[in-house]
């Protein structure tokens, strides 16, 4: 049987708007497991105070989640690279949305521990194998943009998570979880209307073979694993996790910091929480400007192969003087005590333009989380050019679980250096001097970012050469 070139990559690649609708279902729904991470830290007092344990109990909670929900996705990745992603998927959003829901109906600390140990291992396969499929649909010219969006996602996951805690959960903790189950059961019948997506369809070199009628059908094996080591870019893009996450890490206390001091300001525990969560939110804004940082990425590796590299490494080094000022600018809050979720969005909303503090504080998080953001899709997409493939997934998780052990140590370290600092700093000033000096580790993740740019040219060419050669073998065995 013959088929026409256009009609196989019908076949193969699905009509332009299942393509789309694909692309929008995968980065739309890698946002969820971020929203699901950012439910719990906006609640720590609310939760810690219907268990009967210390706050610092919760911040293990999150930290543990970083950790199992990282360490599994190695494993929901490496099957992934070798089985159906489709269906990976799914069970995978299952297992979350199960979890989630059993957090919600937890009825004592260590149950609520355990259901979201589950939610966690369940999130571990949206993000790692969702990537891998994510890439095979976007061409290596487009990747920094389409990985803003994908990088992006999750940062709107972790603000939606944020504010939805805050606003529906300072009454009920419990609501904002049951609300989340539900959707992880919508999000498993979004997965059923997108089609399975080919390994390296996307790739330029194995275009022509695959519409030839070609099967591109190399896997990943554990033989592989030193291969993958081998290529130095991958060492330093996994590396620089441990320090750019501890940084990040912190930022989950964030809206503790403006809750304490919408609290020392003499609010009730409600109003502050609201106000914390809404806050933080706010100046979480800046994360939007990752689709420039894609953008600036796409156009500087055009020029030079070791573009996004240069573009991560500036972008995360000179953040780093705008964080430490965000923390110290002093604020008033201008807020109702009691008031409902509108009242507290309309009022803080309010003080950006009433209060000069409030305003400089927005300019200077939009300012360093714009920076900051050049570092996701950057590091998304050079994952992209320097593995083929039926790696990516397998190294994205890879660097996931560096990212989730450096996550965890930034949260879990940060409240223990918040407690350090409480004697010398009365809160709220113990949390501003903590967070201030966890950005600090954003100095050697920038350095890491420039030795994989030094590094990247090499690879990039490696994995042209082999995937050219590749598709020799794909013609050779359709004829």
């Amino acid at each position: 049987m013959t088929m026409t070139r256009g009609g196989m990559a019908r076949a193969w690649g699905g009509t332009p708007v299942h393509r789309g609708y694909s692309v929008v279902v995968f980065v739309l729904l890698a946002s969820l497991d971020n929203v699901a991470i950012g439910l719990v830290p906006p609640l720590y007092g609310p939760i810690a105070d219907a268990f009967a344990v210390p706050r610092g109990m919760l911040g293990l909670v999150t930290a543990t989640s970083f950790v199992v929900s990282a360490a599994a996705a190695v494993a929901w990745a490496y099957v992934g690279d070798r089985a159906n992603r489709k269906r990976l998927l799914m069970v995978g959003t299952l297992i979350w949305a199960a979890g989630t829901g059993g957090s919600a109906l937890a009825g004592n600390f260590p149950l609520f521990l355990a259901a979201q140990v589950v939610a966690a291992i369940g999130l571990g396969a949206v993000g790692s194998v969702g990537f891998s499929v994510v890439t095979d649909l976007i061409s290596p010219r487009r990747r920094g943009l389409v990985m803003s969006f994908w990088g992006l996602s999750q940062g709107v996951g972790t603000l939606a998570g944020t504010l939805v805690a805050g606003l529906l959960g300072n009454t009920d903790w419990r609501r904002p979880f049951l609300l989340l189950t539900v959707v992880g059961l919508a999000a498993t019948v979004a997965y059923l209307f997108t089609y399975d997506i080919r390994r390296g369809q996307s790739e330029p070199e194995l275009a022509g073979a695959l519409a030839e009628g070609g099967d591109y059908d190399y896997r990943i094996s554990r033989s592989d694993l030193p291969r993958i080591l081998g290529r130095r870019t991958n060492v330093w893009l996994i590396l620089q996790g441990l320090t750019a996450q501890a940084a990040f890490g912190s930022l989950v206390w964030l809206p503790v910091l403006f809750s304490e001091r919408a609290e020392a300001q003499g609010f009730s525990e409600p109003t502050a929480v609201a106000v914390g969560s809404v806050f933080a939110t706010l100046f979480q804004l800046g994360g939007v400007f990752s689709i420039v940082g894609g953008l600036v990425g796409d156009a500087v590796q055009r020029r030079t192969p070791r573009g996004r590299g240069l573009v991560a490494a500036v972008g995360v080094l000179a953040a780093v003087p705008f964080y430490l000022v965000l923390f110290f600018v002093p604020m008033r809050i201008d807020v109702p005590d009691g008031a409902g979720a509108g009242g507290v969005v309309g009022a803080v909303l309010a003080s950006v333009f009433t209060e000069p503090t409030v305003g400089l504080s927005l300019l200077t998080a939009l300012l360093a989380l714009a920076l900051t953001s050049a570092n996701s899709p950057n590091w998304f997409a050079l994952i992209a050019d320097v593995n083929p493939p039926e790696h990516r997934g397998t190294v994205y998780s890879l660097g996931n679980l560096v990212n989730g052990i450096g996550r965890a140590a930034g949260n879990g370290l940060a409240g223990l250096a918040f407690r350090a600092l409480a004697a010398p700093f009365p809160p709220p000033l113990n949390f501003a001097v903590g967070l201030a000096a966890f950005q600090l580790f954003f100095v050697p993740t920038g350095v890491m970012y420039w030795l994989a740019a030094r590094n990247s040219p090499r690879d990039i060419e490696a994995v042209y050469a082999l995937l050219h050669d590749r598709a020799r073998h794909v013609r050779a065995e359709t004829r």
